[in-house]
């Protein structure tokens, strides 16, 4: 065994987490060097629980969980953009990809047709329903008036 390997399992030995067994026994046994580490590190361990801990600051803990929520949500928020554009790097792509197969395949003219025939169909549609529109817009108006007075005397008798 080499002291590297011994130098990692030191301060869990010399906190009384780990018990030194095997090899790692062994080698303490035969070297001076890693002996005196775990003995300087058993020393520091029973300093350290002498000493007596200080009381944290008032607040402390709200402070502590504020700080960490609002760095969580920082780290949230750069992954929602960094999704957010990712997606949208995407879409932009797919839309490329659909205007340079359109545009490759001759199907603009066709398309540019039927967007035509599209706008002059609605242009038609629009002029046969603008006399009834304020018809449906008093109507629904009219049917929300009595839903809500329905939903208000509903309401004071629950």
């Amino acid at each position: 065994m080499f002291c590297d390997e011994v130098i990692d399992v030191l301060e869990p030995i010399a906190a009384g987490e780990l018990t030194p067994e095997g090899r790692i026994a062994d080698h303490l046994a035969t070297c001076p060097n890693c002996a005196g580490s775990l003995e300087r590190a058993r020393m520091v361990e029973r300093l350290l629980r002498q000493r007596p801990a200080p009381k944290p600051p008032p607040q402390f803990t709200a402070h502590t969980l504020g700080r960490v929520r609002r760095a969580r949500w920082r780290s949230d928020q750069l992954l929602d953009v960094g999704f957010n554009l990712g997606i949208a790097a995407i879409v932009m792509g797919v839309l490329a990809a659909i205007w340079a197969v359109l545009h490759r395949s001759g199907l603009t003219a066709v398309s540019n047709d039927a967007i035509e025939l599209f706008g002059s169909g609605l242009l038609t549609f629009a002029r046969r329903v603008a006399p009834v529109v304020p018809l449906y817009a008093g109507a629904t108006a009219l049917l929300a008036t009595a839903l809500g007075i329905w939903w208000w005397a509903e309401r004071d008798t629950a």
